[in-house]
């Protein structure tokens, strides 16, 4: 019951701001064709108005999808799938850190699974706990540095994503630290990137312990405390890899960049004019919001601020526009969840990275 409510709750969070959302924008959808029509919308009935609302408003929001250039769309589609090719790119060089040389075709496997899981678990990494556990199956005797390999993966990307938006808000000053709300969302950003940073520095270079003595003992008298030193000391190893950090934000760079790349592409096809520099900034920030675990898949956050920002005069996208941009970008992802899912179905779990490896002990997930 526990376990239900800490989902349930959030599932409901995800229904009620996507309802807000649709809601909202139907409303408007269905004012202005009361308008056209020449109907006093100020005088109509509360019940009248969200009946109209909800009838007119879907047609214009699927209408307003539909616009899409059929090349746009599969241009789209086609970006994704090259976020999660860098994806595998980037993990596969963490996994060789601790030796794990987990072959191109296992590496693609699991993380299009982890896509799958993430298109209904809580924000849009929740696929991770997947990644996590089926990498742990994947060797014997070195489980826990596999399970801090999706960790690190995770923390680079999220910092390298966070880094590229914090950049990309110095062009784009003016325009977002001069209207209130997109300033907010600037500020939290900031704060973000400031809150990662000095997580992924204690990770990877430590040096609590050089100045609080009593920490490791602290840390070993905590549940699992021998497996949370074993897991910091992991982490130690990619901070002490030469060009380690350097390399894997490169990969994760080129990757935003793609990310980028798709919203705008999606963007030009639906004739929305807006400035690609603009959306380098606020792709980014949408992303790492919706990354947190609010929704599953964060959906309704990341719609939501597709349109607060978008729509923003300062940016000028009507709300429904932006609305499908979001959705549009989200069916790229769905694209390829789908793919993960069949490969989920097909999935062999009797892989192993090497012979030599399977006379360890198990130290993580037991064995089924």
């Amino acid at each position: 019951m526990k376990r239900a409510w800490k989902i349930g709750w959030r599932v409901l969070v995800c229904i009620v701001l996507l309802g807000w959302i649709f809601h909202a924008i139907f409303l408007n959808e269905a004012k202005l064709a009361a308008s056209q029509r020449g109907i006093d919308w100020e005088h109509l009935p509360r019940a009248e108005q969200w009946s109209q609302a909800w009838t007119v408003g879907p047609h214009e929001l699927w209408w307003q999808v539909t616009l899409i250039h059929n090349g746009a769309l599969t241009l789209s589609v086609v970006l994704m799938a090259m976020t999660i090719v860098l994806g595998v790119v980037r993990w596969r060089m963490v996994l060789r850190v601790h030796g794990l040389d987990l072959p191109w075709s296992r590496a693609g496997e699991i993380s299009l699974v982890a896509h799958f899981f993430n298109s209904f678990l809580l924000g849009s990494t929740g696929g991770d706990l997947m990644k996590a556990y089926y990498a742990a199956r994947e060797t014997h005797h070195k489980k826990t540095e596999a399970v801090v390999t999706v960790l690190v993966d995770r923390l680079i990307g999220l910092w390298a994503m966070l880094l590229f938006a914090g950049i990309m808000i110095i062009p784009n000053a003016s325009l977002l630290l001069r209207h209130k709300q997109l300033r907010a969302i600037a500020l939290i950003i900031l704060a973000m990137l400031g809150g990662c940073t000095v997580v992924a520095v204690l990770a990877f270079k430590g040096g609590v312990s050089r100045r609080w003595s009593g920490a490791r003992q602290w840390l070993r008298r905590l549940p699992k405390g021998e497996w949370l030193e074993r897991l910091l000391e992991a982490s130690r190893d990619f901070g002490r890899q030469r060009w380690f950090v350097t390399r894997t934000m490169a990969v994760s760079m080129i990757l935003n960049a793609v990310c980028v790349l798709q919203v705008c592409i999606l963007s030009w096809g639906l004739g929305l004019k807006v400035s690609p520099l603009a959306l380098s900034a606020i792709v980014p920030m949408i992303i790492c919001i919706s990354a947190l675990p609010i929704t599953p898949a964060g959906l309704g956050v990341r719609e939501n601020l597709f349109v607060i920002m978008l729509s923003d005069p300062a940016i000028g996208v009507p709300p429904t526009p932006a609305l499908s941009l979001s959705l549009l970008a989200y069916a790229g992802f769905l694209f390829w969840s789908i793919v993960g899912g069949v490969v989920y179905l097909l999935f062999k779990e009797k892989h192993h990275l090497r012979e030599q490896e399977l006379s360890g002990p198990t130290d993580f997930f037991p064995k089924s």
